[in-house]
């Protein structure tokens, strides 16, 4: 087994949520009155932790300001996770990786309450054995939360890979020096993932599963 443990990254990965968190991050905006980012700007945050994502996307957003737009970040995003999807194959392709003992765990820009509450709206917490989370750790891209969860199951570099969806999933994987395998169906387009230099971009969790099958 090259990668006894597989660390996901969540939104954009293995929960078809992008599309909610630009418009939450826009509905924010526009109720604070703020310069309302574009979608690919909006996009390109997804993945950091949010108040980091919150000042990139929003630049003009002042200090005192941050509480505030956290909230009502929150206000818009909350109001319809419930109704998120997974992509079609997740728990499928989990349950193999499981059976054929991978160590699974989660590396998230999401807040602890917003992971734990996803896990059970998903039904995939039995499947995860561990995860860190923006509000435990430093934002990706550093290193952190890969270095704890490695340390948590004393595993190596060179048995660990990374799977996200953004370059700060792909940066925080080189700085641990961990494989990284990126996915071009969720945050960042696959022109600037390959900048990144992951071991290798896929395009659908099928694609996905069946890499994983063959060599991992």
């Amino acid at each position: 087994m090259k990668y006894e443990l597989v660390v996901f990254d969540w939104d954009g990965t293995l929960l078809d949520s992008a599309g909610a968190i630009v418009r939450a991050i826009q509905s924010a905006s526009r109720d604070l009155g703020l310069p309302i980012p574009d979608d690919a700007r909006a996009r390109h945050v997804i993945g950091l932790g949010l108040a980091d994502a919150l000042q990139h996307a929003v630049p003009e957003l002042k200090p005192e300001n941050y509480q505030a737009m956290i909230a009502r970040y929150r206000h818009h995003y909350l109001g319809g996770d419930q109704a998120l999807k997974l992509f079609d194959g997740v728990p499928e392709m989990l349950q193999r990786l499981s059976g054929a003992g991978h160590q699974l765990a989660v590396a998230t820009g999401k807040s602890r309450l917003g992971l734990e509450r996803a896990l059970d709206h998903s039904g995939l917490r039995p499947f995860f054995r561990a995860s860190r989370c923006a509000d435990e750790c430093h934002s990706k891209p550093h290193p952190q939360m890969l270095e704890e969860l490695m340390a948590e199951f004393g595993m190596s570099a060179a048995s660990t890979v990374m799977i996200g969806d953004t370059s700060h999933d792909l940066l925080m994987a080189s700085n641990a020096g961990v494989d990284s395998l990126a996915v071009t169906y969720g945050a960042h387009p696959h022109e600037h993932l390959l900048e990144h230099k992951p071991v290798v971009c896929l395009n659908s969790i099928q694609e996905l599963d069946q890499w994983l099958q063959n060599f991992a």
